[in-house]
């Protein structure tokens, strides 16, 4: 007969190991790949999973030294952290237009937060099962999963500002988005292939969070890049004027983005930008540090 305890682990690894497979994503990114690197991340996620469900009978049998494999644990997904840092800066340099430093460190910071929420889950559907029954073992495991989507998914820039097409202009040899200048573009047939393929969109912010925050060179590349990825990109290396730009208005914030697709949808170029995740080391509150400094003030 199969004891409780062996029954709470089970659950726990089950829970834990779909916790995983439901957070993981390849889209068009292309990122982890659709075989190996979903291997190496299904793997890492049972092995999550089966750390956080043990961890439970090992605390009820009083055996305090095998919760120290949860921070050897904590040690080598930070070291798939590391690992995912340092593919992705490889492959960006093969990149028309690079996911930047400040995307890479989110991404990466995303796959070893996961391995994270797969332990928790673990641990609480063998912490439930343990103390009560399978059957609210089970809805426990449930609603963990139901927790870890919302948690996986973030601020997108939609959230934070209003994007809307612009048009873009060239004047002598100067190329606006709207009033915000981008560049110099001496030759005519570049001149007329902008003119033909080009996009203009223009963001701007809600409140001066957000412009600070879309100020981020990181948080402007990622927008670059999305886009690039999704409808391509009208250029090849070694063509510096049809590198897309994005530019700020010192004024007021907005930011200009001036792109040459493959595919010239200016609808489609919208949606995308609209759902560019708000990279966490990007985001800055300078209101709130204003509200502190207003409130010491007073309270002196």
């Amino acid at each position: 007969m199969v004891n409780k305890e062996m029954v709470a682990v089970i659950l726990g690894v089950f829970a834990g190991f779909f916790s995983r497979i439901f957070m993981l994503r390849t889209d068009y990114r292309q990122y982890p790949t659709h075989r190996h690197g979903k291997i190496i991340h299904l793997s890492l996620g049972f092995i999550a999973a089966g750390l956080g469900a043990v961890a439970v009978p090992a605390l009820l049998e009083e055996n305090y030294t095998a919760i120290t494999f949860l921070g050897l644990a904590a040690q080598q997904f930070r070291e798939v952290r590391n690992m995912e840092r340092q593919t992705l800066s490889r492959l960006d340099e093969l990149e028309l237009v690079p996911r930047g430093l400040t995307y890479i460190e989110g991404i990466a910071m995303v796959f070893e937060g996961r391995n994270y929420l797969v332990i928790f889950t673990a641990f609480f559907t063998s912490m439930v099962t343990s103390f009560s029954n399978w059957k609210l073992g089970i809805v426990a495991g449930i609603l963990s999963i139901v927790i870890n989507q919302k948690y996986m998914s973030g601020l997108n820039i939609k959230d934070i500002a209003d994007v809307r097409p612009a048009r873009i202009k060239i004047e002598g040899p100067h190329l606006y988005v709207e009033n915000i200048y981008i560049m110099n573009i001496g030759l005519h047939t570049t001149q007329e292939l902008i003119e033909k393929q080009g996009i203009g969109i223009i963001i701007t912010p809600k409140d001066l969070n957000s412009s600070v925050t879309l100020a981020n060179l990181g948080q402007r590349q990622a927008i670059l890049h999305n886009l690039s990825t999704i409808l391509g990109i009208y250029r090849d290396s070694g063509e510096p004027s049809l590198v897309p730009l994005i530019k700020r208005d010192l004024n007021d914030g907005r930011l200009g983005i001036f792109f040459l697709p493959q595919i010239k949808d200016v609808k489609e170029a919208i949606r995308i930008v609209n759902l560019v995740p708000v990279l966490e080391s990007a985001i800055r509150l300078p209101s709130d540090s204003q509200e502190k400094r207003d409130k010491n003030g007073n309270d002196n």
